[in-house]
């Protein structure tokens, strides 16, 4: 018989007793013991690559917290850089590639990779992570998703205006089709992978599909991905693996991003989480949204801010409780604690 998370059954919208509870970046520098272990491992992308340590962080959270999943940890940028396009990452700077893709001619140069190859070290995190879980938890893999990565592979690094993005959108939008469709084909690759290794559901973090106009991200973003979701091999029945869809700044666009195939679309902390329920019906879960910067309230204001979100999203199931995005580097983690067992404590009165 399958293994029976909640996690799983609440993105399938199956019953469950309580909201399960994860949040994003649950493995990072607001935990001392990851720091202790990012400094052993002298660089981000060491952590990354090293299977033993990224499954190391992996787990921590689940040690300190009561916590309904697992998300492996890696980066969002893994296939670009598996890709050629030299990533590293500046302290203070976040991701720079040395070479980034600019003409029709760097499009056409990018190869395809093979995942259980070029990515090696990430399917070997997936398989000893599920071995160090043995049931505890469901393991989440993840990808970026094609626009997401594009825009940094154009930009060559962060952006806060997208020019050179945009700009070879509007200006040549076959080549940045072409781009997309060897992302999609990619992301689609790597996730299958991941999924053949052990990872129990999938999440495509769509970070920047909000900057677009609605046309664009219809026809750019939400296509890219849409094309990743058809190509997914997710099974069948009791061991159907969940896909989850998340696109920062995209409220607006939610019965769009319903019409794809996910099983669960993310909310950031901008919509009312009541109102996105009504909108997309019955058609797929919710996970979210917790605006992160309230973990720096105290712990009376999270438990209502908890308690205000499980309302607005009202009974029954389809509801994962998460941050509206990753948890920022300097919260207590007591905070953490507050909301995690406030959602605990809260939520099976939606349950009955």
């Amino acid at each position: 018989m399958p293994e029976s998370f909640i996690f799983i059954d609440a993105l399938l919208r199956r019953p469950v007793p309580r909201t399960p509870v994860w949040f994003m970046r649950q493995a990072g520098r607001y935990l001392p013991e990851y720091r202790k272990v990012r400094e052993r491992a002298g660089s981000f992308m060491n952590l990354c690559t090293n299977p033993e340590l990224a499954c190391e962080v992996t787990l921590q959270p689940l040690r300190r917290f009561r916590l309904d999943a697992a998300i492996l940890f890696s980066d969002i940028l893994t296939i670009p850089d598996a890709m050629g396009l030299g990533l590293s990452f500046a302290e203070g700077e976040g991701p720079r590639f040395a070479h980034p893709v600019r003409s029709e001619a760097d499009i056409e140069r990018l190869p395809r990779i093979d995942p259980e190859t070029d990515l090696r070290y990430v399917m070997e995190a997936v398989r000893l992570i599920r071995r160090e879980l043995n049931g505890r938890a469901p393991l989440i893999g993840f990808s970026g998703s094609p626009w997401t990565l594009a825009t940094y592979m154009v930009e060559g690094r962060g952006s806060r205006d997208f020019r050179q993005v945009k700009t070879l959108l509007y200006d040549r939008p076959d080549l940045m089709t072409r781009l997309l469709d060897k992302l999609a084909e990619a992301v689609a690759d790597y996730l299958n992978a991941q999924i053949a290794a052990g990872v129990q559901a999938v999440m495509l973090f769509d970070t920047w599909g909000g900057v677009l106009p609605t046309e664009d991200y219809r026809d750019f973003s939400l296509a890219a991905a849409r094309k990743v979701r058809e190509r997914l091999q997710l099974g069948a029945g009791e061991s159907r693996i969940p896909a989850i869809l998340f696109t920062k700044g995209g409220g607006q666009w939610l019965e769009l991003q319903a019409e794809t195939g996910f099983d669960a679309l993310g909310l950031d902390w901008t919509c009312d989480i009541g109102q996105a329920r009504r909108r997309v019906g019955d058609r797929v879960a919710l996970q979210g949204n917790l605006d992160p910067v309230t973990l720096y309230a105290s712990p009376a204001a999270i438990r209502e801010r908890v308690g205000r979100i499980l309302e607005n999203y009202g009974p029954g199931s389809g509801h994962v409780f998460n941050l509206g995005h990753g948890i920022l580097p300097d919260v207590n983690p007591d905070h953490v604690t507050a909301m995690v067992e406030a959602v605990h404590e809260l939520s099976p009165a939606w349950h009955r």
